[in-house]
């Protein structure tokens, strides 16, 4: 399929990528910035780096049916992040489910693993959905929906490394799967597999609404993915319990967990 049939358009204002290294410029920025700040907010950036350094290799690779379109899309999609970033930061209002995200990982009650996978609910179940359905109509989604699932694929590669890193500051880890069992790692480790399934219905809702009604189908999007995000951050009890023990147990050195999210892929 030509990269001429890409149509989409991003977010953001100060930050607002056009290239896949813009977003590597933009998201090393953020996770400097951070890091400096001892902010909480750094875990994801740092996270998000790595992965768009691993898809970068990949279109390098030849391992997407169209790299060039693939660069331009991962823009896109990276824009939807930075302007809910740059919302927050300024005292505006992101999406329900960014904003959700970004209070409660400022909140200091969070495991490090319910801090990242609350951004990636709202970067996965909103933003790729509807950066997808826009970016993409008919035949043009259909051509793009193996790429799109190349995406998630290395999303789950970096499952383990992500895993073993925040292990290294969260000694009793472990315990929820050893507690709360499969359940429990659908819910805070997150299933992949199931969020792309989901982001691809999205995209396909999207593409196929009208563009003057598409603010709506987003809305009840941002709507549903902040409800996912309320299960991560509050689970039920006795989850709840085992999950205050973990955080007691945790690494406060915020600087520290930002940068071993930022060394996960080698350059």
């Amino acid at each position: 399929m030509s990269s001429d049939h890409f149509v989409g358009g991003g977010g953001g204002h100060g930050m607002k990528a056009k290239t896949i290294d813009d977003v590597l410029q933009i998201l090393a920025t953020i996770v400097a910035d951070t890091k400096a700040k001892k902010d909480p907010l750094g875990y994801f950036p740092a996270l998000y780096r790595q992965v768009t350094l691993t898809v970068k290799a990949g279109i390098e690779q030849g391992i997407f049916d169209d790299g060039p379109r693939m660069a331009r899309f991962d823009a896109l999609f990276a824009n939807e992040y930075f302007a809910a970033y740059e919302k927050y930061r300024a005292n505006k209002s992101p999406t329900r489910v960014w904003r959700f995200a970004f209070d409660r990982s400022r909140s200091g009650g969070l495991l490090i693993l319910q801090n990242l996978l609350l951004s990636i609910n709202a970067h996965i179940n909103l933003d790729l959905g509807v950066v997808t359905g826009k970016a993409f109509q008919g035949r043009a989604l259909e051509d793009f929906q193996d790429d799109f699932n190349r995406i998630n694929d290395i999303l789950g590669s970096l499952i383990g490394p992500t895993r073993d890193a925040v292990g290294q500051f969260s000694p009793l880890l472990d315990d929820l799967t050893d507690i709360g069992g499969d359940d429990v790692a659908l819910v805070l480790e997150f299933s992949v597999d199931a969020a792309r399934d989901d982001a691809w219905r999205a995209a396909t809702l999207i593409s196929l609404t009208p563009s003057e009604v598409r603010p709506f189908a987003a809305a009840a999007l941002d709507a549903k993915a902040k409800l996912l995000g309320r299960v991560v951050a509050d689970p039920a009890e006795p989850l709840a319990t085992v999950v205050r023990g973990i955080r007691r147990a945790e690494s406060t050195d915020v600087a520290a967990i930002i940068t071993a999210l930022d060394e996960l892929v080698q350059t």
